[in-house]
């Protein structure tokens, strides 16, 4: 599983992914988080929009951040941590095995402190997405206590 940086090449094939109906309300599309990245890199915040690709295809986006960016319901934990701020794969990947390995890699790619020194990597779900709280606690995240709007928030130490 590789990470790849969105880019002209890349862009649209990305957009096109999508979850299954059922799971449209647990993640936005990824053409509004890309836009929400530009909006946040402009801003000056971290939003790092990669594609997640297997054997050279694209198969899933994550967003990663670092930081706090200023939103009202922000957790306390954003603060100089990282955070898996959108995760998806394509509906037609998914069962497959590829949501562990990805998030596998995005897991290594934080421990590279990218941004800078972190003490932790916090990400937020859907309370009815039970698939993504078992993925989540599977790579050791666990809920602290916080919301996130209406999400759940889960935190790993790093």
């Amino acid at each position: 599983m590789e990470l790849v940086k969105i880019n002209l090449t890349n862009v649209w094939k990305i957009v096109s992914l999508k979850v299954n109906n059922a799971q449209e309300n647990f993640v936005a599309p990824n053409s509004y988080s890309i836009v929400e990245a530009y909006a946040a890199q402009a801003s000056g915040c971290v939003a790092l929009p990669f594609g997640l690709y297997e054997d050279g295809e694209p198969v899933g986006f994550v967003m990663i951040g670092y930081g706090t960016i200023g939103d009202d319901d922000e957790p306390e934990i954003a603060a100089d941590n990282y955070c898996i701020w959108r995760f998806m794969i394509d509906e037609k990947y998914q069962g497959k095995g590829l949501g562990k390995k990805a998030m596998a890699a995005v897991m290594d790619y934080i421990m590279k402190f990218p941004c800078g020194k972190a003490r932790c990597c916090w990400l937020s779900y859907e309370p009815e997405n039970q698939a993504a709280a078992a993925l989540y606690h599977h790579f050791g995240f666990e809920e602290n206590g916080e919301m996130d709007g209406g999400e759940i928030v889960a935190v790993r130490k790093l």
